[in-house]
């Protein structure tokens, strides 16, 4: 099934901004853009290095129950830039009609600047299911309680 999922723009956010779109037909993400405020547009938005700032897409969406969002970060955009997701992906619950932000942390050495209407992300839909939590001792495995790096180095 493929959801159907309604995107307005936010007020004040420039709607000739794309809305989420696939650059191929092969592509699991729809790619998301800033929209800048409009006092940002002409030079765009810097972050210094170290930095995090909430980049505005200028859109609200409404994914279908039983779906969710998955933001993620386009793979050529950081391995030019140095940017990244921090709490990669991002979700975007069924029941959030706030404004898509996509969070972006400059891991590079040099600062970075979004023009108005690049592509900054991309936006994976994916089927969320929902799990019934009960109590009770969970059977022992071979693993057990090993944590990170539990498993071995390769």
């Amino acid at each position: 099934m493929r959801p159907r999922i309604l995107c307005d723009w936010t007020p004040g956010a420039d709607r000739s901004v794309p809305l989420p779109s696939y650059a191929t037909s092969g592509s699991a993400g729809a790619d998301l853009r800033a929209n800048l405020p409009q006092e940002l547009r002409q030079g765009g938005l810097t972050i210094p290095p170290g930095a995090r700032i909430a980049v505005p897409t200028g859109l609200c969406l409404a994914i279908p129950e039983g779906w969710e969002g998955q933001v993620r970060m386009r793979s050529g955009l950081a391995r030019r830039t140095g940017l990244c997701i921090p709490n990669a992906p991002g979700t975007i619950d069924s029941d959030f009609r706030g404004e898509v932000m996509v969070l972006l942390w400059n891991a590079g050495d040099d600062p970075v600047t979004l023009a108005h209407g690049e592509r900054i992300a991309q936006l994976v839909v994916a089927p969320v299911a929902r799990a019934d939590f009960v109590p009770g001792r969970p059977e022992p495995t071979a693993r057990g309680t090993g944590g990170f790096g539990s498993t071995g180095a390769a």
